[in-house]
This record gives C-alpha cells, sequence and structure tokens, in this order.
C-alpha cells in the first residue's frame, strides 16, 4: 500500500520495455508515488508537487533480478575471472557479512533490484549471513537488492555443496553441523530444512549432483536419494517456501523433477528427453550459461578443469534446446562465478544461444518474479507494481548490451544511482 501524501517523482525518458507483449514504447513517462508506480504515460496532468527526473535517451526497463549467486562470496580481493575468495577459511562469519555488504552494493548498481542468494557454503556456527544481510538492507543500514536468502544449502557429507571438499581438507578439520546444512538421511534433511526456515530462510538450496568446482565429486552423480529429494521437497513446501537444486546430472534433474522441486540450477547435461519434462511440468530453469564461457579454467586445478572441459561445452548445447521447448529460463549468473557487477553479461549469453533481447529481459524480469512468486509486484512497470526501475542507453530490444551500462538506478521508489545528465 501506498502511504497517504507520499512525494511524487516523474520519470520521463525516450522509451520504456513492455515485458509482456515483448515491445519497446515510446515515450515514456512514469509516475511514482511512494514505493510504487501509480501510473505509466498517464493522460492527466502530473501533481505540481512532483519531482521530475528527465533521463533523457533511454530504455526504462523493470528492476532486473538474479535467480542464482552468493554476495557472501567473490567480490573485493579476488583474481578477475575465478571463483575466488570463494571458501577460504580463514574468513570468519562477520567478515564474510561485511564482504556481502560490499557485494550487494555492487549488484545493485549493476541494475538488479532483487536476487536470491542461493546456499552458503561456508562454516558460520549455525548462522544464516544471508539472511542477515537482507535484513540489514531491508532496514536501510546497508545498500543492495532486495534479497531471497537460502540460508545454508542442504548437502550430503561429501556433496557438491559440503564446504570441506572444495579444499580437500582432511577428516574432522572442519566439523559442520546440520544446521550448517551438512545432512544425511531423511530426518536430517527434514531437520536441516526446518532449521533454515526457523531462521529466516525464503527458499531452500540442494545440493542434487555432483559439480565441476568440487574435488571428488562427480559432476553428473546423484547426490540424494528419491526418498530424500522428496523429504526435502516435502518439508520445504508444507513451510510455504519453495527448493532450488543444484542439478548438473541428467539422473538428478529427473529425480528432483519427480520430487516436485521448483528450480533446477545449471541443468548442464539435461537430456532431450529430460528437458521435454521441465517444459512439461513447468519447472524452471536457471542455467547460468555466461559462467561456461567466462571461467577462467586454464587458472584452476588440473582435475577441475577436466571436469569443465567435458561439461561446458555440452551446457552450451543444452541451452538452445530447452529455449526452443518452451522452457521457463530464469536469469542467474552464479556469481561470483560471473563477477558481481557483471550480471548482465548473463543476458548477453542468453541471447547468445537463441533468446531474442527482450526474451532475456522476461527472463530476467517477469520469469524472474513467477519463481519467487512475486509476479503480482515485481518484473513489470505497471500500475501497482513496486517502482524497481532502470535506464539503459538506447533501444534495448536492438541491443542486448546496453544492459551493461546502466545508468538509473530506482529500488522501491528510492534512487540509488543516477549517471549525471541521465543519458
Amino acid at each position: 500500500m501506498t502511504a497517504p501524501n507520499a512525494p511524487v517523482t516523474v520519470l520521463r525518458a525516450a522509451r520504456w520495455a513492455d515485458v509482456d507483449t515483448g515491445e519497446v514504447r515510446s515515450p515514456a513517462v512514469i509516475v511514482v508515488e511512494g514505493n510504487r508506480i501509480k501510473a505509466v504515460n498517464p493522460a492527466e496532468p502530473v501533481p505540481d508537487s512532483a519531482v521530475i527526473v528527465d533521463l533523457g535517451d533511454v530504455t526504462l526497463l523493470p528492476g532486473l533480478m538474479d535467480m542464482e549467486l552468493n554476495l557472501l562470496i567473490g567480490g573485493p580481493g579476488g583474481p578477475e575471472g575465478l571463483p575466488s575468495p570463494m571458501h577460504g577459511v580463514q574468513d570468519d562469519p562477520a567478515y564474510r557479512t561485511l564482504r556481502g555488504a560490499v557485494n550487494a552494493r555492487t549488484t545493485l548498481e549493476a541494475g538488479f533490484t532483487t536476487v536470491r542468494n542461493l546456499g552458503l557454503m561456508v562454516k558460520t556456527g549455525g548462522y544464516l549471513l544471508d539472511v542477515a544481510l537482507m535484513r540489514a538492507i531491508e532496514q536501510g543500514w546497508h545498500v543492495g537488492p532486495r534479497i531471497y536468502p537460502a540460508g545454508h544449502a542442504v548437502t550430503p557429507y561429501g556433496g557438491h555443496l559440503d564446504p570441506t571438499v572444495f579444499q580437500r581438507l582432511a577428516p574432522g578439520i572442519m566439523p559442520l553441523s546440520v544446521g550448517e546444512g551438512i545432512a544425511n538421511g531423511v530426518d536430517e534433511v527434514r531437520a536441516c530444512v526446518r532449521y533454515q526456515v526457523r531462521h529466516g530462510a525464503k527458499l531452500i538450496k540442494v545440493s542434487a549432483s555432483g559439480g565441476v568446482m568440487s574435488h571428488s565429486t562427480a559432476p553428473g552423480a546423484q547426490q540424494y536419494s528419491d526418498d530424500e529429494f522428496a523429504a526435502i521437497a516435502d518439508e520445504a513446501h508444507r513451510a510455504g517456501v519453495r527448493v532450488a537444486a543444484h542439478a548438473v546430472g541428467d539422473s538428478a534433474i529427473r529425480a528432483c523433477i519427480r520430487a516436485g522441486i521448483d528450480c533446477i540450477e545449471h541443468g548442464f547435461l539435461a537430456t532431450d528427453e529430460t528437458i521435454a519434462l521441465m517444459a512439461d511440468t513447468g519447472t524452471f530453469l536457471v542455467s547460468t550459461t555466461y559462467l561456461t564461457e567466462a571461467m577462467a579454467i586454464d587458472r584452476i586445478a588440473p582435475e577441475l578443469r577436466k571436469k569443465a572441459e567435458v561439461v561446458f561445452p555440452q551446457a552450451q548445447a543444452m541451452l538452445p534446446k530447452a529455449i526452443a521447448a518452451g522452457v521457463r529460463i530464469a536469469c542467474g549468473t552464479d556469481a561470483p562465478a560471473v563477477p558481481h557487477g557483471q550480471n548482465a553479461k548473463e543476458l548477453c549469453a542468453l541471447v547468445d544461444r537463441g533468446m531474442t533481447p527482450m526474451q532475456a529481459i522476461r527472463a530476467a524480469t517477469v520469469t524472474s518474479a513467477e519463481l519467487i512468486d512475486a509476479d503480482d509486484e515485481l518484473g513489470r512497470l505497471a500500475p501497482g507494481y513496486l517502482a524497481d526501475i532502470v535506464a539503459v542507453p538506447g533501444d534495448v530490444s536492438r541491443n542486448i548490451a546496453s544492459t551493461l551500462d546502466v545508468r538509473f538506478v530506482m529500488k522501491a521508489g528510492q534512487i540509488y544511482k543516477q549517471v549525471d545528465g541521465g543519458a
């Protein structure tokens, strides 16, 4: 609801993106009252008291969304092109949370106003750092996007998101609790889901298959039994939250779909039959396709490089098939596998794989909003929606790369970035 006598801001620009029709329309006059959009190109005059912001030759877009990242890792101090510093045991929870605040500002200024923080995979003593960061941003202590936190990723001992396997730690060096995501068997996975939800997680992340960047796990191997997947989905859904699954291998993807898990992250090795199953069931796919061409695999351990050289080309071939099949594809980067602040490179990669620019924008707006069950107030430039609005130069329907040059960012009616002169 908009508060009585809320301030009115009017944004003027050359164009705005109608994501429902897939068209870029001219001109753009968007009236923002408080934290919501009141009107788009209204017939009646704007109030005399309104603050006019003339942005010039830009296209106004709904705030972009990244459905797979981790603000608590990567960022300041990491080598360019590598997902590091990710799993270093030298970073304590307080330091990681401060790093997350820096990455959050970087992400918002890149035009991404809503994100899913998908699965802490570091030792925290049971604290949900992404929930703490979400609260600090909501309360205005720090600048950042709207965060949907998953808490700790649910993973079996030795699974892809078990922090000890990223650096091949010896047994007993870093013991981890159920609260920190390590869960084996039906009873433990239920307890793990309950812990994350109890302490503020808005969704659950599960490690369903092996991955490329972890030692001791084959990327296609299914890591939980069907009964464990079903328990995770049941526990989460009864609590009213959705489940996202890190799933690279085909059998793991199919097991997740059978269990009713809502979203597949990566899906790199999905077969044609599994792609069709995703389309038929309406299962979301967050394909994180840009990382398959951007990650500096020449600088990672030889055994990890060998996995990447096999998996990444198959991933690049899978996505055009998923697009053609009508799978519900939402935008996600897996940042810091893609550096924080370069999130829009995923949109360029989606276009390279077969989407039109406006389809890629839809993946980062409407489809992402549907994934977090917020499409009634996020993802569109329409009356009643939250005023998450970004501006990019030129006509984005002709040049998706313009999303890499964000000139203006508004989140919930507040301006966080405005390049001098608008355009």
